[in-house]
């Protein structure tokens, strides 16, 4: 069974070679189309054994999907975006999985490395080369809708999803988002697309969270409403639609919907580890009202799902911070910075929990990383941190 990578690019000289390696060894064919690079992309892409193609950029990313689709030749198309690499791990069921003869699409499950909200996302990038399957929208493209019309014609076909981390994308780091203006560009399409679909579940999910996440909340929560209202919603964006209201009230500081929302979002039938963001935010709501004991079950349930959830046990070793349990929280903010060993924050709040059991030498060690770290991201964090330590008579 034929496999081919598809990827549209732009400028993409410093990720493309990582995402290309990850698959050369998991694809027969390597389809790239460039929509106006003025790097090396092109060349680096033929290195690999790519076939090349351009397309004039039309601030359309399905037009742009979809002009890829037209040089496949496997029977089954792999999507990847440049700064997202497929993990050695998920080959083997890949492969499996295209073997299966009512397979129509598989989801992939995405991390979102970097990301400040969900880790983890479900995403339609591997699917069979079918005439009729195809990308829509300008932004957030997917094949869904297409696959939708497709089912209700010829319902033999099956969707499914791969449940281990299939992609690790790398484009929600700050940085990432800063250099390629991703906000003003995802803003202006989506915009324009709601004009004409100004009812459309999908487009509200994302169009309001990006207002919300950019302050403009009263927007966000009207349009986040919108598409709670709008009749029959898949429960992956009836997920969205509650988890980003939660983060809106969050923000209005209207914590019991916002405890709402996030319990709902918990509760629908999606795959368990897409709801870890609102898991760890429903957490994050009860502990600041004081409901501890119901805060540590929430994040207990979240680290059950993903034990290497370093967020979750960052806040788990937070709450058990407050209910005295100081050696546990030890524990927690330990695993937290096992997990990820640049984490400012643990190893901050690791120094306080260490120096108030007594343990001075390993406590004001572990401040002195947290001050290196901030210092990297966070100055004057790092300046308050030395100066209340100064304050309390230890020099780091």
């Amino acid at each position: 069974m034929m496999l081919s990578l598809c990827a549209i690019v732009k400028n993409e000289e410093k990720s493309l070679s990582s995402c290309l390696s990850s698959v050369k060894d998991v694809v027969d064919e390597m389809v790239v189309v460039d929509t106006g690079s003025t790097d090396r992309t092109p060349e680096i892409a033929r290195e690999f054994g790519a076939r090349v193609y351009h397309f004039q950029w039309c601030n359309d990313f399905a037009a742009a999907r979809n002009e890829s689709l037209k040089y496949v030749q496997g029977e089954w198309v792999l999507v990847l975006d440049a700064d997202e690499v497929l993990t050695p791990e998920i080959a083997p069921q890949l492969k499996q999985a295209i073997l299966q003869p009512d397979n129509l699409v598989i989801n992939l499950v995405r991390e979102e490395v970097g990301a400040t909200g969900s880790p983890y996302s479900l995403v339609s990038r591997l699917f069979r080369n079918h005439p009729a399957v195809c990308f829509s929208r300008p932004y957030h493209e997917m094949v869904d809708d297409s696959v939708v019309e497709l089912l209700q014609r010829e319902p033999q076909w099956q969707v499914g999803y791969l449940s281990d981390v299939a992609i690790l994308h790398y484009g929600y780091q700050p940085e990432a988002i800063a250099s390629k203006h991703k906000f003003q560009k995802a803003q202006a399409a989506m915009e324009g697309y709601l004009a004409n679909h100004p009812y459309d579940a999908y487009v509200c999910s994302k169009l309001g969270a990006l207002y919300v996440q950019s302050g403009d909340i009263a927007r966000g929560v009207q349009l986040l409403k919108r598409g709670l209202d709008s009749g029959s919603v898949d429960d992956l964006v009836l997920y969205e639609l509650h988890y980003h209201l939660g983060i809106a009230y969050e923000h209005l500081q209207q914590l019991s919907l916002a405890k709402y929302h996030y319990q709902a979002a918990t509760q629908l039938p999606i795959l368990p580890k897409l709801k870890l963001a609102a898991y760890n935010n429903l957490g994050n709501v009860l502990k600041d009202n004081s409901k501890l004991q119901a805060a540590k079950t929430v994040y207990e349930t979240a680290l059950q799902i993903d034990p290497s959830f370093a967020v979750g046990y960052y806040n788990l070793g937070m709450t058990l911070k407050v209910l005295g349990r100081l050696e546990d929280a030890i524990a927690a903010y330990q695993k937290a910075i096992d997990l990820n060993p640049d984490y400012a924050d643990a190893y901050q709040n690791l120094g306080v929990a260490l120096l108030k059991v007594g343990y001075v030498p390993e406590s004001l060690s572990a401040f002195k990383r947290a001050i290196a770290l901030h210092e990297q991201r966070n100055p004057s964090e790092a300046q308050r941190l030395r100066q209340g330590l100064r304050e309390m008579g230890f020099n780091v």
